[in-house]
Parts: structure tokens; sequence; C-alpha cells
């Protein structure tokens, strides 16, 4: 009887030991899928479509506000005399995960670049090299992804941004995304936001994106996700990955528009071309999720309680991300 026992207790210290090592292994897999044009894109995104001020193609979603002419005028990029529309197109993806080198929308395929790049030693083991990841770090790959100009919708150009699909920033390589002293050369103003007082302004700003649109003069919030700052990937009050990934990619947005990356593109300074825009205004994006499973378009800052499931433990904790810009252009 005691041998028996014992033979129990081994077995069941190796069974420990199977589920550790699982355990070990399993930050370092990365999931994902390609998203497909088609049947990923909630292509009713794109609306409400607008000549002037007056709704052509309504829509439920809420809308910026549109220029109040029909008829506009511009030198640049071309001379033209033209149609004042409004639209919103689908022009990036990107990547969310705390695994580094995890490319969430290109299948899940996990790089290792051979060197420790990207990587903290905190806490919770990664799959390279045995190096360690802080659970609240994410990473962001930002992809150029014009998809109507790709899939010519649309024949007038001049409105569209022209490229090809290529991932353009990786986090990984940045060191202001991993170290939140070095951030605050991008955000010096981050420390008058610091405060209960600023802080408590974003449950307005949280309001306002799950109704609506949100709060351009609240632009240190990010709504119901929390502050915008710091411009980096450390969330350190994450309540869920969906939370934790969304936060991120808005945080990484700002930091491209801070940078001179991103500009602006809709309102009546938008119709002749875009404009530089340091302080992001919210309100100009729309996100949804690709993976690891597809949902409508939300404003930044939007609450995230709604529709379970877009999470899934273990296989599906790396996050996809389709960016949605509102775009006036004069149109020939």
């Amino acid at each position: 009887m005691r041998r028996y026992f014992s033979f129990l207790a081994v077995l069941f210290c190796l069974f420990g030991v199977a589920v550790d090592e699982a355990r070990a292994q399993a930050p370092g897999v990365c999931t994902g899928s390609f998203v497909n044009p088609i049947t990923d894109i909630s292509w009713g995104s794109l609306f409400p479509l607008t000549i002037g001020p007056l709704e052509i193609w309504p829509s439920g979603e809420p809308d910026t506000p549109n220029p109040s002419l029909p008829v506009c005028a511009c030198l640049d990029p071309i001379p033209r005399i033209g149609i004042s529309v409004g639209f919103w197109e689908p022009v990036r993806l990107a990547d969310a995960s705390m695994k580094p080198w995890c490319f969430v929308n290109l299948g899940g395929l996990k790089l290792d670049p051979g060197f420790d790049i990207g990587y903290k030693g905190l806490a919770g083991p990664s799959a390279v090299g045995g190096k360690q990841q802080f659970s609240g770090d994410w990473h962001v790959h930002w992809y150029m992804y014009p998809l109507i100009a790709w899939l010519e919708l649309v024949a007038n150009f001049a409105c569209l941004e022209v490229a090809g699909v290529d991932i353009m920033y990786m986090t990984e390589i940045d060191p202001l995304w991993q170290n939140s002293e070095l951030t605050t050369i991008l955000n010096p103003e981050a420390v008058l936001f610091a405060n209960p007082i600023a802080l408590a302004a974003c449950a307005a700003d949280c309001v306002a994106a799950s109704v609506g649109l949100p709060l351009d003069p609240l632009f240190w919030c990010a709504g119901c996700q929390g502050g915008m700052y710091p411009l980096n990937g450390k969330i350190s009050a994450q309540s869920g990955h969906v939370q934790g990934s969304r936060l991120a990619v808005e945080r990484f947005a700002f930091k491209l528009h801070r940078m001179g990356v991103l500009w602006g593109s809709f309102g009546g300074a938008g119709l002749c071309g875009s404009y530089p825009m340091p302080i992001m205004m919210k309100s100009q994006y729309r996100i949804a999720a690709t993976n690891p499973v597809t949902s409508g378009t939300k404003p930044i800052g939007a609450q995230t309680l709604t529709g379970a499931g877009r999470m899934i433990p273990a296989i599906g904790e790396d996050m996809g991300y389709l960016v949605w810009r509102k775009r006036n252009c004069c149109l020939l």
C-alpha cells in the first residue's frame, strides 16, 4: 500500500511539472489569422456618406461634423473644383500582443529576431531565450492597409491613400515605447494630467464615446479604457485583454500623431489634403476587432463590456484591430 501511494505521489508530481511547463510555454505561442477583406470587414462602417452637410447614405454610426457647403475648390494635389464628400475608410491594421514579435494579423506569425530587443526582465517567461515579459506591456505593429484603394472600390484616387499593404512600425525596436521615462520626450505635458481631477474627467469621455463620439477637448483621456498617457504600451490598470489592447492601440495612434506620422483628414481643413495634428482628435477614428474574432467599429474610448467572447483564453489572447479614419475630400 505504501508503494502504491508513493507511485501516486510521483505521478502527481510529474503531472504538476507537466502543467507548469505548459504554462511556461503558453506565453510564447502566437495566435492569429489573416484578415479576409470580404468577410472580416464591416463594410457598413463606410457610412454615413455625405455631400456637404447632407447625408446621402445614412448610417446609425456617429459621424463628425462635415463642411457646410457641398461645393469645394482646391489647388493641391491637383487644381480642381468639386463636391465636398465625407466617408470613413479602413486605412490601418494593428497587432496588439504581450508577446514580442507576434504578428497577429499575419496569421499568428512569431519571429525570432535572434537578439533580446523587445523583451523585458520582469515577470513571466517568454518564448525566446528564456527572457521575461511583464504582463502589462503591450507591443503594437502598425500596417499600411488602404483597403478601398487596394480593392479599387473608388476610381477617384485623389481622395484616397494609395499604397500597398506593408508593415510601417514595430514597437519592439522603439526605446520610447518601452520606457516610461523616455516617453516623456514625446509627452512632457503628461505631468499636468497625472492628478485625480483630470482622471475623473475621463468618466465623461467614457460616456460620450459609448453613446456617440469621444470628447476631443479631453485629449488626455481614452474614455472607458483609461488615461491616454504615457504614450507607451505599459498598461498599469489593465482589466482585461480587450481593454488593455485597445488602449495600447489608441495610445500608439496618438504617439504617431505626436511624431508627425499621422495627420488630420476630416472637416473643412481636410478637403484638399491632410494637415498636421500633433494632438490627436479622437473622433477621427473608429476601431474594429479582427482577431481573435471580428466585431463592428467603435470610437476611441468606447466601453468594451458588451459583446462577450472577444478574447479566447490561451488560444486567442493576441488581439488584432482594423483602424477606420474619417475622410472629407473635394471629389472631382
